[in-house]
């Protein structure tokens, strides 16, 4: 589970004061994306519109911000929070894959900043019925749009043995991934997130007290379940075509399997030649279309981290579209 919170903050400089959560990141986020007076920018994972209210507040009187998001609970927080703001913020149900659709959709050629925020807010985990915890027991769902046929709950009854172990242990990244798929699969049909926990605990031998021993399979099941992944890998290339010359894209992510992804984009689509090393001459005719601004991932302070813990695993990699590209 990420640190992402319930309403991704308020006011610039001051979030959280009308909504009850910060958003992770808030003004590195802001800094990172220099919100400018008559700029147009997309929030791909609008979430509660905390991120968004304090692009809006800072591209003021002009900006204008387009958010996105495939939950139509967090959205309608959203439009209540961004009511404020008129017209200058536009909400669409749609997956950031989706974006450059929208924006064609609504005759924006360029944004002047990109943000994505992944993973699941707090506000879903706070919600028994969504199924995306195990502290308290509810049908085990994980979808984040639940119009969509599939939830965990069909992975979790319906896989192999071998499909389930092979999810586990690629998308949580757990050792037990043999056991633990080896455990469901005795124990189906399941379908509570309390019941699922109980049989993976009893299927790891020993753990850190720290960790609950279902927290990775949990993990692993919501990212297959909306492809997560899949998502973020195809969909970077054409969020970046989106970005007006010397703009920006800011990514959140949560966990080591998203930021590698991010990372790994940004660093080939920083280079002239992406060609394999031993090769002598250039033959891919790939061109440079970013500049990373982040050396490094820009990661919560330790106050932040000791007001919203889940903040503690939040990575934000920042690049700009080379004005050439």
């Amino acid at each position: 589970m990420n640190g992402k919170t319930h309403g991704k903050g308020a006011a610039a400089g001051n979030p959280g004061d009308r909504f009850p959560h910060q958003p992770v990141l808030y003004q590195d986020v802001l800094d990172a994306l220099m919100p400018e007076t008559d700029g147009r920018y997309l929030d791909g994972t609008i979430g509660a519109g905390g991120h968004a209210e304090g692009i809006l507040h800072a591209s003021a009187p002009d900006g204008r911000l387009l958010g996105l998001d495939l939950d139509p609970e967090a959205l309608a927080i959203a439009r209540q929070r961004l009511l404020p703001f008129g017209d200058r913020a536009l909400i669409r149900q749609a997956s950031y894959s989706q974006a450059p659709a929208v924006l064609s959709d609504l005759g924006w050629q360029e944004v002047q900043g990109i943000l994505l925020d992944l993973g699941v807010s707090s506000m879903q985990i706070d919600q028994p019925e969504r199924g995306f915890s195990f502290m308290e027991d509810g049908p085990i769902d994980m979808r984040f749009d639940q119009g969509r046929q599939k939830s965990a709950d069909d992975l979790v009854n319906t896989l192999s043995e071998e499909a389930l172990a092979d999810i586990i242990w690629r998308y949580g990244e757990e050792r037990y991934s043999r056991r633990i798929a080896r455990a469901i699969v005795a124990a189906r049909p399941l379908h509570s997130t309390r019941a699922l926990a109980e049989v993976i605990r009893s299927a790891v031998p020993g753990y850190d007290s720290h960790i609950h021993p279902a927290t990775r399979t949990f993990q692993a099941l919501r990212i297959a379940t909306n492809q997560e992944l899949e998502i973020l890998s195809t969909s970077l290339e054409g969020l970046i075509e989106c970005l007006s010359p010397g703009a920006r894209i800011a990514v959140i992510s949560f966990h080591s399997l998203e930021d590698r992804i991010v990372k790994q984009f940004f660093k080939r689509e920083s280079k002239d030649c992406i060609c394999p090393p031993q090769q002598p001459i250039c033959t891919c005719g790939h061109r440079a279309s970013l500049k990373i601004i982040t050396k490094k991932p820009v990661v919560a302070s330790k106050q932040e981290e000791q007001q919203n813990p889940r903040s503690s695993s939040a990575k934000l990699r920042v690049a700009e579209k080379i004005a050439e590209a």
